[in-house]
């Protein structure tokens, strides 16, 4: 019975952490929506690539490589 309740506790902590990581990136999303329609007049190639050297450089500058590329 304890170890039920343990399981049940564990559980439903991760999925209000898992809950809660997507309505960040919900919000998130959506206040990248809206400055790309402020700064790109909606033309979302530019802000798309953007996003990709971003996410670059943020890949690389920890350990100056992307292996966490070849991860996937």
């Amino acid at each position: 019975m304890l170890r039920n309740k343990v399981t049940m506790l564990y559980l439903a902590k991760n999925i209000s952490v898992v809950i809660g990581l997507v309505l960040i990136w919900r919000g998130i999303w959506y206040v990248l929506d809206g400055l790309d329609k402020l700064i790109f007049d909606g033309s979302h190639i530019w802000s798309a690539f953007g996003g990709i050297i971003l996410g670059l450089i943020i890949l690389y500058l920890p350990d100056k490589d992307l292996k966490e590329i070849e991860k996937l």
